[in-house]
């Protein structure tokens, strides 16, 4: 199965809930008007997109529908998929311009962090890239041996002390070992503490600087890991989160088991924040890169009509080769 089949199975719940709502909606309209735009606002929030974001979607498509001119609520889910797309893009890769560049992981516990850093390792490590791991949530009970068994299913190394280290220190030993060992990427795990924001501050500053320092000059990426099922609560993590450390994405996990992946937008629109990696599912490569335009596509698009278009774009494909 490709990442968009993937994708596609994993948003299914999402599609079912959240779109099967607009599309109601959409059937029960004849005609565009301040009715349809405040029951389109309030079937938003209802679907954990938050009231803020939904008040902006309604706001563009304000504009779309007096820039086209279009009356008809048929109209919509299109207009929308464009909206939405538009909404999430924005440097939604991965920085890792250089060698040895670092990856810092971060999240409260059971939103998936060490599986994620598990699947990640595995597809830098299926992309060429040697990848060196540094256990530095040294505080959870069994978090190392975990993070250990990971490791070994993606083969790449890890760094680790004994459990109760300072994380520091685990951290300083990874850097030295990605320097020695050419390392193209370095992934850290952190402790998921909230309770105590000063101290997580003081933690996660450390370790930047220490990467900062031993890893001078290198790209590095601040991952957010959220789990998607938690619905507004990963929103609100996502804002204390930010108040503690400078993040550069998120990696929103059990995509596949939630009908809560509209959560995607107030991530994005309220926190300025950009969805990197997705998880829709437990295989180790069940970790992608996320998409805008496939997330807005596989939503918004009719399941029938995507198969059309895809019947259409093979044939023409065949045409073209016959032609040659």
């Amino acid at each position: 199965m490709g990442f968009f089949e993937k994708l596609k199975e994993g948003l299914k719940k999402t599609k079912d809930s959240f779109v099967a709502k607009v599309e109601t909606l959409v059937n029960s309209f004849t005609k565009i008007d301040e009715d349809f735009f405040e029951e389109l606002e309030e079937t938003l929030i209802l679907s954990d997109i938050g009231a803020v974001t939904a008040e902006n979607i309604c706001s563009r498509l304000r504009a779309e529908v007096k820039r086209t001119g279009t009356t008809e609520t048929t109209a919509v889910k299109g207009l929308l998929k464009g909206i939405v797309a538009d909404m999430l893009r924005g440097d939604n890769s991965l920085n890792l311009e250089t060698k040895p560049s670092a990856i810092l992981v971060i999240g409260v516990n059971g939103a998936g962090k060490t599986t994620t850093i598990g699947k990640l390792a595995a597809n830098l490590r299926r992309d060429g890239k040697k990848v060196v791991v540094a256990a530095a949530d040294t505080f959870r009970a069994a978090a190392i041996d975990q993070l250990n068994v990971w490791t070994d299913r993606a083969g790449v190394d890890i760094v680790k002390h004994a459990e109760g280290s300072d994380p520091a220190s685990v951290v300083f030993d990874a850097c030295t070992a990605a320097k020695a060992r050419n390392a193209d990427v370095l992934i850290v795990d952190t402790a998921g503490r909230l309770h105590n924001k000063k101290n997580l501050m003081d933690e996660l500053k450390k370790i930047s600087r220490i990467i900062n320092q031993q890893l001078e000059g290198c790209s590095l990426e601040t991952l957010l890991v959220l789990d998607a099922t938690t619905g507004q609560n990963a929103v609100n993590q996502a804002r204390l989160f930010k108040e503690v450390c400078d993040i550069t994405g998120i990696v929103l996990t059990k995509l596949d088991g939630t009908a809560k992946g509209g959560i995607i937008l107030p991530i994005k629109d309220e926190l300025g924040i950009p969805v990197k990696l997705v998880g829709v599912g437990e295989k180790i490569d069940d970790l992608q890169n996320f998409i805008p335009e496939d997330y807005a596509e596989i939503l918004f698009t009719d399941d029938g009509k995507k198969d059309e278009e895809d019947k259409d774009d093979d044939e023409a494909g065949n045409n073209g080769g016959e032609d040659e």
